[in-house]
């Protein structure tokens, strides 16, 4: 088995060996995985915080020992708290990095930070305080980053920044925690998870008070719940029609 870790920014994660192919999510700088197949131009990865696979350009990680990826995983994530920051080479040149990066490997890659990082667990009520961070970012189908997210990369980075673990697509995260029976059961923080017309769930926001959610839909934004589902009061219509809600933390 060969282990790798993302030395870039931000590196696409596609469905298939290609330029063209559909980005599936993002690896952020010091995200590390296993090589699951290693070509010359493209390699097939599976992310270590969750499980995610896809191909990424051989050209955009570096290989690590088998030593330096457990040694990684032992260790509590310390990750990057500012919107935008910057690793320095051993020459001095910068490397920009954005909220939620890794910064564990940095040693290994010889890179130096002096920016603001968090590493520990925090309140559940910090979780919207955090998605606030990301308020107005655009929606990007498998983006991770406050300049392009989706609606489980949304969710998933500001659970990860604070210190919990969720699954990468809303409906793996839809398996996760406890369901509750009604609206007025939920906390700030909560997840809720909404479906399509075959049932799917296609859709996930956090809750806010007085029944308001934040989530990812063609900006990140905060619109009304009720028992419907979520209510866009520009359009003077219901946009997404809930499921299920669900208390991870």
């Amino acid at each position: 088995m060969k282990y790798g870790i993302c030395h870039l920014s931000i590196v696409p994660l596609r469905a298939e060996a290609a330029d063209t192919s559909e980005m599936v999510t993002q690896v952020l700088y010091g995200e590390q995985f296993k090589v699951l197949e290693h070509r010359k131009k493209w390699s097939r990865i599976r992310l270590d915080f969750d499980g995610y696979e896809g191909w990424i350009d051989t050209k955009q990680f570096v290989f690590i020992s088998e030593e330096i990826f457990t040694d990684l995983r032992k260790q509590t994530p310390r990750l990057s708290s500012d919107l935008v920051d910057f690793v320095a080479s051993e020459e001095g040149q910068l490397l920009s990095i954005c909220m939620g990066s890794t910064l564990n490997a940095s040693n290994y890659l010889k890179h130096s930070f002096d920016g603001k990082m968090v590493s520990k667990k925090f309140p559940k009520k910090h979780l919207v305080e955090t998605a606030l961070l990301y308020l107005n970012a655009p929606y990007l189908w498998g983006g991770k980053t406050p300049f392009g997210i989706d609606c489980s990369g949304f969710t998933q980075m500001v659970y990860k920044l604070n210190g919990h673990r969720l699954k990468r697509d809303a409906s793996q995260q839809a398996t996760q925690g406890e369901a509750l029976s009604f609206i007025e059961e939920s906390e700030p923080g909560d997840l809720a998870f909404f479906d399509n017309a075959e049932g799917a769930i296609t859709h996930v926001g956090i809750i806010m008070k007085d029944h308001y959610i934040i989530h990812a839909h063609g900006k990140v934004r905060i619109d009304r719940i009720d028992h419907t589902g979520i209510f866009n009061y520009e359009k003077r219509t219901h946009t997404h029609k809930l499921r299920v809600i669900k208390r991870i933390v």
